[in-house]
């Protein structure tokens, strides 16, 4: 954790990244900014990520009440920390797991297990994805916007530490055309042009 005045920042232990949205800004609703986003699940049998998280909110809500809120806590103050079981209870990732959503206006960074920054957009498309695990870096802060009170969740970065099955419900090609039989005799441009 930082100081009164800076960063609100925790370090989660291991967790399952998903929705990722890290090399490209996207907006969740029509009309909204676009930003990079994703979602962390985490095991409720973490408990030293859970405490950390825990104290951040309390933090981030205490200077809330100091600079945002008029010197009290709003009666319906949203929270970033989410239970998986309640709220997607048909979704098997989320079984037995709390969940946090983070987002952040500029390209958060990612990097391997040895701390090494992934090279370009395509390398962390293709090794950071929605299924594999990571360690995240948040920040938390309290907000007031459009009558919303809260303390939201801010991405600073990602770690991976592992692979995992992949959570999209994307096909690859060879799959989606697995059927299809390719005609013999046109392997070769020359072949076609004679």
């Amino acid at each position: 954790m930082a100081s009164n005045n800076g960063p609100i920042l925790v370090t989660t232990g291991k967790v399952r990244l998903s929705y990722a949205h890290l090399t490209e800004p996207v907006a969740i609703q029509e009309g909204q900014e676009k930003k990079y986003s994703a979602s962390f699940i985490i095991p409720k049998s973490d408990k030293k990520t859970l405490e950390k998280i825990a104290t951040a909110i309390k933090l981030a809500t205490q200077r809330g009440v100091e600079t945002k809120w008029g010197g009290k806590k709003p009666a319906k103050l949203k929270l970033p920390l989410r239970d998986g079981d309640e709220e997607r209870p048909e979704d098997e990732a989320y079984a037995n797991a709390f969940f946090i959503n983070a987002n952040c206006k500029t390209r958060p960074f990612a990097v391997d297990e040895r701390k090494h920054e992934y090279t370009s957009i395509e390398e962390i498309d293709e090794q950071v994805y929605s299924g594999c695990y990571v360690y995240a870096n948040l920040s938390f802060y309290p907000y007031d916007a459009a009558g919303n009170r809260g303390v939201a969740c801010g991405l600073n970065g990602v770690m991976k530490t592992a692979e995992g099955e992949p959570l999209s419900s994307r096909v690859s090609a060879e799959t989606a055309f697995a059927d299809i039989e390719i005609e013999d005799g046109f392997d070769d441009l020359d072949d076609l042009l004679g």
